[in-house]
């Protein structure tokens, strides 16, 4: 997990459920940090920062490309 790479990061797990998702479909390796405790604790996203996505260095272009798509036109989960 050393070499995974920062991405983004995001405020609430339902909105990584849905890069989870997106991710999984393109078979991308990736890992979110703090996940579990805002999980359980939902304030303490503002005081850890949010649910951090760390991406493989081998996927990062995929990766970008998969979430400039989702978030494009500064629409908070386009998709949803």
């Amino acid at each position: 997990m050393k070499d995974y790479i920062y991405l983004q990061s995001f405020t609430y797990s339902h909105e990584c459920h849905v890069v989870k998702h997106l991710l999984d479909n393109e078979d991308i390796f990736y890992h979110f940090k703090n996940e579990t405790v805002i999980d359980l604790i939902p304030l303490s996203s503002f005081g850890l920062g949010g649910i951090k996505l760390y991406i493989h260095p081998s996927h990062l272009t995929k990766a970008k490309k998969i979430l400039d798509q989702t978030f494009r036109n500064n629409s908070h989960l386009r998709i949803v």
